[in-house]
């Protein structure tokens, strides 16, 4: 049997890649933000996952405005990033679990989540950035991926509620797996920002706080809110915390955090760092 070793969260946006490929990682703005991941590396130096099961949403690589599915699994062998017009250098492919992929999709459906299976996908910032921030001296990547798309960008979303549920349904997969990998869940995005319309730079400390200080001991109370509640508190793309609370989902039932960072703000976006590992 899979064991799930924790869950790791954090922001992804591309200012990130720009200040990784820049060297400005001690630079005063953006200190604070990479202050947070020497706790993290050590964690997984720690565990030594085998593989990464991702919850992230697509920036236009592999959907757009005409073509989105609501819940997306990658079966692939690799995956590779591709340049998505910000300036940052083209990363490292992803070595897949195609397999353990297919594992989960089946359990997904029997569960019945009717998702879209990709045997081919691309990978953008949003997996590509937290990779670099958790192993930035990689040759290449010591794990395989199984990565999970939701949908945070065309409406209708999904609720948070229904994210947790299928992060609950890939915890059962994972744990009826075989195999004896090592598994990190991983949630990337967020958390409150909005990048466009009349509140463009808006961040709600307290609404990420509350989502923090919730996110271990009460998942659910991240699920009480509607989508447009959600997108009042957190900003447009604050949404992107759906892939937090699926994350949060797939690590278990009971959960006991072990780090955080918050900084504020990251190029109009509050961006945050966890570590959770089962209770």
């Amino acid at each position: 049997m899979a064991e799930i070793v924790g869950a790791y969260f954090t922001s992804h946006v591309p200012a990130i890649g720009g200040a990784i490929a820049r060297g400005d990682q001690q630079a005063p703005y953006w200190k604070p933000f990479f202050d947070g991941f020497p706790p993290v590396r050590a964690w997984l130096e720690r565990m030594k996952p085998d593989v990464v099961v991702s919850f992230s949403n697509d920036h236009g690589l592999n959907f757009f405005l005409d073509t989105m599915p609501t819940f997306a699994v990658g079966a692939a062998e690799e995956y590779h990033n591709a340049d998505e017009g910000w300036g940052l250098p083209v990363y490292k492919t992803m070595r897949g679990h195609a397999a353990l992929s297919w594992h989960v999709i089946e359990g997904l459906v029997a569960d019945e989540f009717d998702v879209t299976t990709c045997q081919r996908m691309l990978v953008d910032h949003a997996l590509s950035i937290p990779f670099e921030l958790a192993w930035p001296d990689a040759a290449q990547w010591p794990v395989r991926l199984v990565p999970i798309g939701i949908n945070t960008v065309q409406h209708p979303l999904p609720s948070a509620k229904r994210c947790l549920a299928l992060g609950r349904s890939v915890h059962r997969a994972i744990h009826s797996w075989p195999g004896g990998e090592r598994v990190v869940v991983i949630g990337t995005g967020g958390l409150s920002h909005q990048l466009d319309g009349p509140r463009a730079g808006f961040m709600n400390k307290d609404y990420d706080r509350f989502c923090m200080d919730n996110l271990s001991a009460d998942p659910e109370a991240l699920t009480r809110d509607s989508i447009h509640e959600i997108v009042r508190l957190a900003g447009t793309q604050g949404v992107e915390v759906l892939n937090w609370i699926a994350a949060r989902g797939a690590l278990g039932p009971s959960a006991r955090e072990l780090h955080r960072n918050y900084h504020i703000p990251i190029s109009n976006t509050a961006a945050a760092t966890m570590v959770l590992e089962p209770a």
